[in-house]
């Protein structure tokens, strides 16, 4: 399904769109007329302002909109902004038709559009298989938010679809919750197999792509039933702002979620869906660049004699064939690696690195982030689950920005020489 693209909101909880056939994206084109998708990052849902010719979608910072009658309420199709905004609208419209799905919702965070699945397609009594992998948000959210409510998890290895399959439970349940590749090992999911047995059991199947972004791989594609994604990262790409959102592969689904935003009141500001409107254009310039610079960090860590493990999707990877099938040539800039010294060597690393690396939370940035998961992103989960998946205290996550790799290595080189 195609959305059509405009700004017009027809309904609380529904729009028109117009269907067509469309062949699966692989390496080359977006679009039922061949248009390619990194033109359609530019240009996809965006039309010159009709009043103006401004040909960036004008800022509509406004909490309400004036009716012409009570008649034709809603026939402009806005009337508040915690339900629909025009600014946000077109975002929705974009992110949709970029991740070939049929409609979205954009919210405030990453962990917002992940709460919109959770409270949309669970109740008391269900069950969700879930990946034991999963952004250390994601895990507490289940286990300190969901679980109270009587809501059971089953934290998975998703790697083998047979171990997903064994967890599921006929009738309970309800949602499948996939993430690839993960935060922050980066295990893939073959996401066919993972689909299929979700339809077996009647269940949804949500994957966050958040480290793919939809250069890399589109789970709508793949006949996945919502995609997740963090804005905050690889579509806003500047660290500026926040955002989140849920892309839905049909019109039921995405009634669903839509209503569930509605009441929540889990929106996103104008503001922010007008700047990353403009920081998506250049998403493809940006994930090859952060692509090429990190396969050129895997190989040089590779050959170092203080680092014992580097794990990257496209050079060393225990699933390079699953990368290859879904990644379209493209893996990414998120790596991984330990050292010799274990804890203190990774501590001591992080503690050394210089400029133009930086120390921080985040990820998908133009600035090249290094990252210490067991005290920072992933310090919510409990240790043992933490310690299961491979996550230890010396774990160094690398999300490789713009700069010059030269420096950046250089930069690693002048560290490690301490550890």
């Amino acid at each position: 399904m195609i959305p059509r693209c405009n700004s017009v909101f027809n309904g609380l909880a529904s729009r028109r769109f117009v269907s067509a056939s469309r062949p699966l994206y692989k390496a080359g084109t977006w679009g039922p007329d061949g248009t390619k998708f990194d033109t359609q990052l530019v240009h996809a849902c965006v039309d010159p302002d009709e009043r103006t010719g401004a040909i960036l979608t004008p800022l509509y910072q406004s909490t309400t909109f004036v009716q012409e009658s009570v008649e034709k309420y809603l026939a402009k199709g806005y009337s508040y902004s915690r339900t629909n905004n025009p600014t946000v609208k077109v975002l929705e419209d974009k992110v949709a038709s970029i991740e070939n799905g049929f409609g979205s919702v954009v919210t405030g965070t990453g962990m917002a559009a992940t709460t919109i699945v959770m409270s949309t397609f669970l109740k008391a009594g269900d069950h969700c298989v879930i990946t034991d992998s999963s952004y250390g948000g994601t895990n507490r959210l289940c286990r300190v938010q969901f679980e109270k409510y009587g809501i059971d998890y089953s934290f998975v290895d998703f790697r083998d679809p047979e171990v997903v399959r064994a967890a599921m439970i006929p009738g309970r349940t309800k949602l499948v919750f996939s993430e690839t590749p993960t935060n922050p090992t980066l295990r893939l999911v073959d996401l066919e197999k993972i689909q299929a047995i979700a339809e077996e059991f009647g269940a949804v199947h949500c994957c966050d792509t958040t480290f793919a972004t939809p250069l890399m791989v589109r789970p709508q594609d793949w006949g996945v039933d919502l995609t997740m994604q963090s804005l905050t990262k690889f579509y806003d790409g500047h660290n500026l702002g926040t955002g989140g959102a849920v892309v839905a592969k049909n019109a039921e689904l995405f009634d669903q979620i839509k209503l569930t935003q509605n009441m929540h009141g889990n929106i996103m500001a104008p503001q922010v869906a007008f700047t990353i409107l403009q920081t998506m254009k250049t998403m493809h310039l940006r994930v090859k660049r952060q692509s090429e610079t990190a396969t050129a960090v895997a190989k040089w860590l590779s050959k170092h004699p203080k680092v014992t493990n580097v794990v990257y999707p496209g050079t060393t990877h225990p699933q390079k064939a699953l990368a290859d099938k879904y990644h379209n040539g493209v893996h990414g800039g998120m790596l991984w690696f330990e050292l010799n010294g274990g804890a203190p060597a990774g501590i001591e690393l992080m503690n050394r690195i210089e400029r133009p690396w930086s120390l921080c939370e985040n990820l998908g940035a133009v600035e090249s982030i290094i990252t210490a998961c067991a005290v920072m992103t992933h310090a919510n989960m409990e240790v043992a689950d933490r310690l299961k998946v491979g996550i230890t205290d010396g774990f160094i996550r690398v999300s490789c920005g713009i700069e010059d790799q030269d420096d950046l290595i250089r930069a690693l080189e002048r560290a490690l020489e301490h550890c």
